[in-house]
C-alpha cells in the first residue's frame, strides 16, 4: 500500500513540474529573436506556451522597425 501511494505522490509531483510536456498536448519553448541583415542581436525571455497561447503566438508575424526584424521562435 505505501508503493502505491509513494507512485501517486511522485506522479502528481512530476506532473507538476512538467504540466504541458506530460499531457503531450504541443508545448513550446518561445521567445523573440530580433535581428539586423541577417544576424542575431537581441533575444527575449524563453517561455513555454500551450494550445491556444501557443497557437496565438505563431499567428504574430515578424515586425520589421529601422532595419530591424524581430521574430517569435519556438523549439
Amino acid at each position: 500500500m505505501k508503493k502505491i501511494l509513494y507512485a501517486s505522490a511522485l506522479l502528481i509531483i512530476t506532473c507538476t513540474f512538467s504540466s504541458c510536456e506530460i499531457l503531450g498536448d504541443g508545448c513550446q519553448v518561445c521567445r523573440t529573436v530580433s535581428y539586423d541583415n541577417g544576424n542575431p542581436i537581441a533575444w527575449g525571455t524563453e517561455g513555454e506556451y500551450c494550445d491556444e497561447e501557443l497557437l496565438a503566438i505563431k499567428a504574430i508575424p515578424p515586425s520589421t522597425v529601422g532595419g530591424v526584424t524581430t521574430y517569435w521562435e519556438c523549439r
